[in-house]
């Protein structure tokens, strides 16, 4: 073995294994079509508390695995140390949000893609989704369901509610009912046939009515 056998390497060999002009059109695409889906997450956010390092991590994502896309595509042998070196890749934090999870997988696709150099589904593909996006998520339903919570003094208050509810609003159904000495409280689902909740001041305001607390629900949280 001479000295010049000791530094030949196989990792020298992969050095141009890529091209510049490869990497540098994927990552400007990769980083451009991630501030895409960023703009896309921050106008259809519809959460509790909007995180902005979520919105980043979503351009970080794009771009981190084109390149890893990159360097897979380049090498048959290392794509197949690339999968055993992520299976054991672990991430603990929680998902609080359903629509997220879809935004992770659109920038891990839009990486992969880009990646494999099929700029066109990456960029036509990202557009159609986020137009969807943007219209359904937006879209405002017309019964927008609310969790009403009723206190009353007695029998006679609760069905003088009941019938005050029954016509000012489009459906109501009791979800469950407390009942102990001098007081019966009551969780009920309303549905609206308009945005006007001012008939929930009439109702607190009614004799035998301790109170009536009025929230909005969507399935996920209440706010």
């Amino acid at each position: 073995m001479t000295f010049q056998d000791i530094f030949k390497s196989s990792f020298l060999d992969n050095v141009n294994s890529v091209s510049l002009l490869d990497m540098a059109l994927s990552l400007v695409l990769a980083f451009g079509i991630g501030l895409f889906i960023f703009l896309v997450y921050k106008k259809t956010f519809s959460g509790v508390m909007y995180s902005s390092s979520f919105g980043v991590t979503l351009v970080a994502i794009t771009m981190i695995t084109a390149m890893v896309i990159l360097a897979v595509t380049s090498n048959v042998v290392l794509s197949l140390g690339m999968v055993g070196a992520l299976s054991i890749v672990r991430f603990r934090t929680a998902i609080k949000e359903p629509l997220d999870i879809a935004f992770l997988f659109w920038s891990i696709a839009v990486g992969i893609v880009l990646a494999a150099g099929m700029i066109p589904l990456a960029v036509f593909g990202s557009v159609v989704i986020g137009v969807i996006l943007l219209v359904f998520v937006n879209r405002k339903s017309v019964e927008n369901p609310y969790i009403l919570v009723l206190q009353c003094a007695d029998q006679e208050a609760e069905g003088h509610a009941w019938a005050f509810l029954e016509h000012n609003t489009r459906r109501c159904a009791v979800k469950s009912k407390t009942a102990r000495q001098g007081l019966v409280e009551l969780n009920l689902e309303i549905r609206l046939s308009s945005g006007d909740t001012g008939f929930i001041n009439t109702l607190a305001g009614m004799e035998g009515v301790h109170s009536a607390v009025l929230v909005s629900y969507n399935g996920d949280y209440m706010g």
